[in-house]
């Protein structure tokens, strides 16, 4: 039976029909319908997890327990999932206010704004649980086959936890929409939500440091008894009645209570979007900065890249992803182990590649205006240098502090690693200076798609500069034999090789 034309359920299975589509990643926004082609690969593959949750079943089989260990463990597996749900929900939320373009179509029709922010808000939390029930009610399937009925708790708690992540994404998009203004509001949701996602993997890395001088941090936590409240997350994970029916009905009460509290400013939360507005200004009218003609023409290029990237919130949130992977590296270095010391060397050069290459990209390739730079009075060999210097300079500031303290624990193997970053960013950065095709900004994430031959040049770069980065310190320190040294030279000749091939295939103008 099919829900009635306007209906708040006929609206929902709009949103879910649109969310299908998008996960099988046809058509702009999801509006064509997927191929037999995408559905019949996530059939096999869903099928092929059942047989993997089967077998996983059968290794956990037993009766849930109230173990401090066990519950230990499964609090910090739901913390991360959560974590991640939350990242994921603040991004739809983003996308549902900014990115569709299609409520203020909505909300001049006759459906109430209350059924409309609701279903909204029922699509963000569908949306996010989907994902995470793509993977593991395989398990529950697999598990009750096997007579383990507890673990059909995944759906509850899979449910109930995106329907708590969705109501608080949400409302953090309302506030800041209200606290900074639409204008703004996209910039800050997006780097919260990239924040979110890479806040475990810093704290990764504090075991490990905190635990430094044999010093066990975890004997000075106390493990709260089985029967405590700080538990019921993770009893409810395991499968028990009463902290299941806890967690749903909070996570009914959340809902109700976010859609019915605040689908009035919902509603003025999309206007602001819509004009563009800042709620958090003040509306006099403020001066037009006075135009600034001191700087060269590097400098301008410069900062005018370095402007562009910083206006758009898509570029800001994924280049800080791989900014935000070099604060677990720092927790490393600065606990200062030698015995470390070549896998630091290869991931500060490994991470420095990546990112030259990618800020390389947006400034020499996915250039917004080339035909107004060629008509430029000024050569543009001399702009597109400037725009390397763009891409290149962010990135040994960045890794300017890690490389001097590396330098100042232990010179010599310091000053290796810091010598093979430079010749990893500069290899970046030459390779798509000479060989990168035009592309556009919102294409950054499929940037790799864009020539086979830049790819492979990269590729060979970032792994020959890494591959001397742990075999020279390592050597130095006396780790490896003299003999790994043939093993640096010729990984020392493949980067002067791949130079070499991108400056002779590069395109002649």
């Amino acid at each position: 039976m099919r829900p009635v034309p306007g209906s708040a359920a006929w609206l929902l299975l709009h949103e879910l029909r649109l969310a299908w589509y998008g996960a099988m990643k046809r058509g702009a926004a999801g509006r064509q319908a997927p191929g037999a082609g995408p559905v019949a690969l996530f059939a096999l593959t869903w099928l092929g997890l059942h047989g993997l949750g089967w077998l996983l079943a059968g290794e956990v089989d037993g009766a849930p327990t109230r173990d401090p260990r066990i519950l230990l463990a499964v609090s910090v597996a739901l913390l991360t999932g959560v974590t991640f749900m939350l990242s994921g929900a603040i991004k739809a939320s983003v996308l549902a206010l900014f990115e569709r373009g299609d409520l203020d179509l909505l909300l001049s029709s006759p459906l109430p704004p209350y059924s409309i922010f609701t279903v909204r808000l029922a699509g963000v939390a569908a949306n996010t649980a989907a994902v995470y029930l793509f993977f593991l009610a395989p398990l529950a399937h697999g598990a009750l086959l096997r007579g383990q009925w507890h673990w059909l708790a995944i759906y509850p708690v899979a449910i109930g936890a995106a329907v708590l992540c969705a109501c608080a994404a949400m409302l953090l998009t309302l506030g800041l929409v209200r606290w900074l203004g639409a204008r703004h509001t996209r910039v800050v949701a997006q780097l919260i939500g990239v924040l979110a996602g890479a806040a475990l993997l810093i704290a990764s890395q504090l075991h490990a440091y905190l635990g430094r001088d044999g010093r066990d941090w975890q004997s000075l936590v106390v493990m709260p008894a089985p029967g405590s409240l700080v538990w019921l997350p993770a009893r409810a994970v395991l499968g028990e009645p009463w902290p299941l029916l806890a967690l749903a009905a909070l996570a009914a009460t959340v809902f109700i209570l976010t859609a019915q509290r605040t689908h009035r400013f919902f509603a003025h939360g999309l206007q602001l979007a819509a004009s563009h507005g800042n709620a958090g200004a003040s509306n006099k009218a403020r001066p037009a900065p006075r135009p600034r003609f001191g700087r060269g023409l590097s400098m301008t290029v410069v900062v005018k890249e370095w402007r562009l990237i910083a206006r758009d919130p898509h570029l800001v949130s994924q280049v800080l992803l791989q900014v935000l992977y070099l604060l677990p590296l720092c927790f490393i270095i600065f606990r200062h182990d030698d015995a470390r010391l070549p896998a630091i060397g290869a991931g500060l050069t490994l991470l420095a590649s990546s990112l030259t290459g990618a800020l390389a990209w947006i400034a020499l390739s996915a250039e917004d205006a080339p035909d107004l730079l060629r008509l430029a009075p000024a050569s543009i060999r001399a702009i597109r240098r400037a725009k390397l210097m763009a891409a290149v300079m962010p990135v040994l500031a960045l890794l300017g502090l890690p490389l001097l303290w590396l330098i100042a624990s232990s010179p010599l193997p310091g000053l290796i690693v810091c010598l093979t970053t430079l010749g990893a960013v500069l290899g970046a950065g030459l390779i798509v200076f000479w060989c990168g095709r035009p592309g556009l900004r919102s294409d950054f994430k499929g940037r790799g798609k864009g020539g086979f031959v830049m790819n492979m040049f990269e590729l060979l770069n970032t792994l020959a500069w890494g591959a001397l980065a742990w075999l020279l310190p390592a050597v130095a320190l006396g780790q490896l034999p003299d003999a790994a040294g043939l093993g640096a030279g010729a990984a020392l000749l493949v980067a002067i090789l791949t130079l070499g091939l991108a400056w002779l295939t590069r395109p002649r103008t």
